[in-house]
């Protein structure tokens, strides 16, 4: 059997990525998240899906190192591991960021420290028995700063130079690392955006190419993929007239 953990389990791409998984047979998928109450609502929507589905759950603080360590072990320990996708993140706006240090510094410790803190036991586990794939999300948003999201850009940007990092050590090695990408996605992190009108992808295509990616062992996976031609234009686009765009 084989057992996935997907870290941040009830945001929007997580909870599409778990109903394709929950449909494969012989999966395990271990729900790891922030709120128990959460993680049943979707542990029982998977299970209604996929009736066949063994599903399991793990409430955690995101944050607190010994917390996060003591659910790795657990789960290494009672389960296994083969796969590790984490989905957590929240984006406040550019404005509230500003005003507000104490949720810049929240922000910045779910999206750029808790990765870090899980993966790194994670992978040690998977050095041990000499396999495995992390799967982080990052986003289009960390490929370069723009002024309407530069703080929680630059939090994706710590998971880019992260992944890329992680790429180089275990480059000889069978783990695999995955950076995902994914262009605004319809999901509940987005709901103010969707309402001022702005196209948004479906959680269901964007979880396709997220799990077609890991199947092959794609080191980055722009989802849809249209967006890594865009952002190889916007990361081209000169400063003067990058700085006149109201991008």
């Amino acid at each position: 059997m084989k057992n996935i953990a997907i870290i941040g389990a009830t945001s929007g791409i997580a909870q599409a990525c778990a109903r394709i998984w929950a449909a494969e047979a012989d999966i395990r998928l271990i729900l790891i998240g922030r709120s128990q109450e959460r993680l049943t609502q979707v542990s029982n929507d998977l299970k209604v899906r996929s009736p066949k589905a063994v599903i399991e759950s793990y409430e955690v603080n995101f944050t607190d190192p010994r917390a996060v360590a003591a659910c790795v072990t657990y789960v290494t320990g009672t389960y296994g591991l083969d796969i590790a996708l984490f989905a957590a993140g929240v984006m406040p706006t550019q404005e509230l960021l500003s005003t507000s240090p104490a949720l810049a510094a929240e922000t910045i410790a779910l999206n750029s420290i808790s990765p870090t803190l899980f993966a790194e036991p994670i992978l040690q586990f998977f050095t041990n028995q000499n396999h495995g794939t992390m799967a982080l999300i990052g986003s289009v948003a960390g490929d370069r700063g723009r002024k309407a999201n530069y703080l929680y850009g630059a939090s994706k940007a710590f998971i880019a130079t992260y992944a890329a990092g992680l790429q180089h050590r275990f480059a000889k090695t069978p783990i695999r690392i995955v950076l995902i990408k994914p262009g605004p996605t319809a999901t509940a992190m987005t709901a103010e955006l969707q309402a001022d009108g702005i196209r948004m992808a479906k959680p269901e295509k964007v979880a396709q190419d997220i799990i077609l990616g890991i199947s092959k062992g794609d080191a980055v996976i722009y989802t849809p993929r249209i967006w890594g031609l865009i952002m190889a234009i916007v990361r081209k686009v000169p400063a003067p007239i990058f700085n006149r765009l109201n991008f």
